[in-house]
């Protein structure tokens, strides 16, 4: 055998080697892209249920406020047949009288309004929550996928155990935005 023989044996068996110790490498860096993926879905999954929540809220604060506007309207104008002179008093007392029950029943109505606005936009706050807590584990992800290929150009395992960190803390950030509930 000769010299130059023996020495492409022994770079084939040390490539070889270094290809066996970097399979643990390349598994990660496959595991961690599919967890990008998911947690990226998910964050974006849940910033379009936040934006259709604000919808709701938004919708229901307009609802409020046109009955409020109504209510308003309508005790003015009672308020306009108190210091009015009217010559037919049994139609007038009548329709004061309709106005004061219009009243009585949108003041129920209002609060009642109110509140579902009220829990819409807690809703779309906690959904904001959930949605960051998604966006920083992306990116938790995203950089610890960055740091481990680095492993694959440099052989220092060190950047292998760097990115195993952040993908750890992403994978964090994702399971706190799935335990935020409503």
């Amino acid at each position: 055998m000769e010299a130059n023989e023996a020495q492409e044996l022994q770079e084939h068996a040390e490539h070889a080697a270094s290809e066996r110790l970097l399979r643990p490498v390349a598994f990660t860096m496959s595991f961690v892209a599919v967890l990008v993926a998911l947690v990226t879905v998910v964050g974006h999954r849940t910033h379009t249920e936040a934006v259709l929540d604000q919808n709701q809220a938004t919708d229901q604060w307009n609802y409020y406020q046109a009955h409020k506007i109504r209510s308003n309207d309508t005790a003015l104008a009672a308020d306009l047949l108190g210091v009015v002179t009217i010559t037919d008093k049994d139609g007038a007392k009548k329709l004061a009288q309709s106005y004061a029950d219009h009243q009585a029943k949108w003041a129920g109505s209002l609060k009642e309004e109110q509140e579902k606005a009220e829990a819409l936009e807690a809703k779309v706050e906690k959904d904001e929550a959930r949605a960051g807590r998604f966006d920083l584990g992306e990116a938790l992800l995203e950089i610890g996928l960055v740091i481990t290929s680095v492993t694959l150009l440099t052989r220092n395992r060190a950047y292998w155990y760097g990115g195993l960190a952040f993908s750890v803390g992403g994978i964090c950030a994702a399971i706190l935005g799935l335990l935020v509930r409503y």
